[in-house]
């Protein structure tokens, strides 16, 4: 099982914090912990765990997490970035000389080897954060190049850290779906997202291997057709031209993942479409304003493209998937 997930509320109040501390030291590493509600501490976690890295969901009211010199000595396993990415509330944190801020929409990495203080506290709303916990060894980068970010809030929402953000929320929704054959992937792409994220904000992407900064261009590309799927004129020039590459790389890029990048357009559309069309909240809009909606300026073109892949018309599909819906309505009232 690659999710876990796990909430205090499954135990009386007294006994939450204790409960809270006793769960995040087998899943992630090893610090001295405590809370201003150590009296009732209701916090949730949510973890993907792909061995020896973790992609995690946390929310708590406060916490202050102290990694000594004692603990690391202590600590015989390998050493760890971790990467905090805040959705909700603010914090302080500290490593080496560097003091910092971070608040909602920023990241900050520390470095396990070293010890670090973070004081992470809630607003009208409890912290909320995803973090990214992997051997040093499997982040592309110098190990000098790191530190120079350690401690450092990086802005979430544009370039490649936007990327990151995004590729994170993507496989939070989507942990479920994930087998142990993906662990790889996702161990890996993970990786070198957060890598160009650092190069990025250090102007340091040479010191990535080309293989990582390739990696990461991929998933930066299909970030970008996603995000711009009801532009009609989206094509492997205006991907080329956006992302300053050549045309032909754009090619290379999709043939090594034996596809296309007019056919991976296409599908993410489609997909677009067929989620809308299964939708009861939109059964009133017309079918070709859905398809102009994710690109398709052509009404034939798109139902032909559709009934190709998913075997029957839009209209078709529309219907049945409406009236499974109903179904499935009546039977939960009637359950």
């Amino acid at each position: 099982m690659l999710v876990n997930n796990f909430s205090t509320e499954m135990v009386a109040a007294q006994d939450r914090f204790e409960l809270w501390e006793e769960f995040a030291v087998h899943s992630h590493m090893r610090n001295w912990i405590r809370s201003d509600h150590e009296d009732d501490f209701r916090a949730t976690m949510r973890v993907l765990n792909m061995g020896d890295t973790q992609i995690s969901k946390m929310t708590f009211p406060s916490l202050e997490v102290v990694r000594t010199p004692k603990l690391i000595r202590q600590q015989s396993d390998r050493e760890f970035y971790q990467v905090n990415c805040v959705l909700s509330g603010a914090g302080d944190v500290s490593q080496g000389e560097r003091n910092t801020s971070i608040r909602q929409g920023q990241l900050v990495l520390v470095d396990s080897g070293l010890p670090f203080r973070g004081r992470l506290r809630g607003g009208s709303e409890d912290y909320a954060a995803m973090i990214i916990q992997l051997p040093r060894e499997l982040l592309p980068l110098p190990r000098k190049t790191v530190q120079r970010v350690a401690a450092r809030p990086i802005c979430g929402g544009r370039g490649m850290s936007g990327v990151l953000w995004r590729w994170l929320a993507e496989v939070h929704a989507r942990a479920d779906e994930f087998t142990p054959a993906d662990i790889p992937t996702l161990r890996s792409v993970t990786a070198d997202l957060l890598a160009a994220a650092l190069g990025g904000c250090l102007d340091a992407e040479d010191t990535m291997t080309p293989e990582s900064r390739r990696r990461a261009l991929q998933v930066q590309i299909r970030d970008f057709i996603r995000r711009n799927l009801g532009d009609p004129s989206l094509s492997p020039a205006t991907i080329a031209a956006a992302h300053r590459i050549s045309v032909r790389y754009v090619h290379q890029l999709f043939a090594e993942e034996g596809t296309t990048a007019a056919a991976w357009i296409r599908g993410r559309r489609l997909e677009r479409c067929r989620r809308d069309l299964a939708n009861p909240h939109l059964q009133l809009r017309p079918i070709h304003a859905i398809a102009a909606q994710w690109g398709f300026i052509d009404s034939a073109h798109f139902s032909r493209a559709f009934r190709t892949v998913y075997g029957m018309p839009p209209r078709d599909y529309r219907q049945h998937a409406l009236r499974g819906a109903v179904r499935e309505s009546t039977s939960a009232l009637h359950g």
